[in-house]
């Protein structure tokens, strides 16, 4: 009798394996390789991962510039219209720089990303549809470019995902786009 607490007896590692046994094991092998063939399809031309340059930039320059947009950009009680296709957000313990900003649907635009401090989670979810979100993360020390276009008006919420210390819930801000 066979048991998990005494040694098995005889040249137990030597035995042959069932037909069975040999046709489940080809069946896993094949489906791991299947599933990890699709990973990368989806990864290539899935179009579901986030993709655009990233330059080195100082903290300083990287706040020049969100400034310069600001500065550029039309302010009104929603928020900053920008004057082109670029838009300047960063992050900081325990805020959003940049924010809120107003944007046309269906048009274009280049969203500059960086940190100030340390690594923050930029999450982008619609008003209506709270279960439709694209999390990023920003790293201090680069300049994150991602081209992004939002074809539905409404209000987009962002908020830090990744936990940055105690005024972390108090990370927010939103794009507006209009018609």
């Amino acid at each position: 009798m066979s048991s998990p607490l005494h040694s098995p007896q005889g040249n137990w590692w030597i035995a042959g394996v069932s037909v069975l046994e040999k046709t489940w094991i080809r069946i896993s092998v094949v489906w791991c390789l299947l599933l990890f063939a699709s990973m990368i399809v989806w990864a290539s031309y899935g179009k579901q991962n986030q993709a655009g340059p990233t330059y080195r930039v100082s903290t300083a320059e990287f706040m020049q510039k969100v400034q310069d947009f600001k500065k550029a950009g039309t302010q009104t009680e929603d928020g900053i219209i920008p004057a082109d296709e670029h838009v300047y957000v960063a992050a900081a313990r325990f805020s959003f720089d940049g924010f809120p900003v107003v944007l046309e649907a269906g048009k274009q635009y280049q969203v500059h990303m960086s940190s100030y401090d340390v690594q923050h989670g930029l999450s982008i979810r619609p008003e209506h549809a709270l279960s439709k979100q694209m999390s990023l993360q920003l790293l201090p020390d680069y300049e994150w470019v991602l081209p992004m276009k939002f074809d539905e008006p409404g209000v987009y919420h962002v908020v830090c995902n990744e936990f940055c210390g105690v005024g972390h819930r108090t990370m927010h801000g939103s794009f507006i786009v209009r018609r």
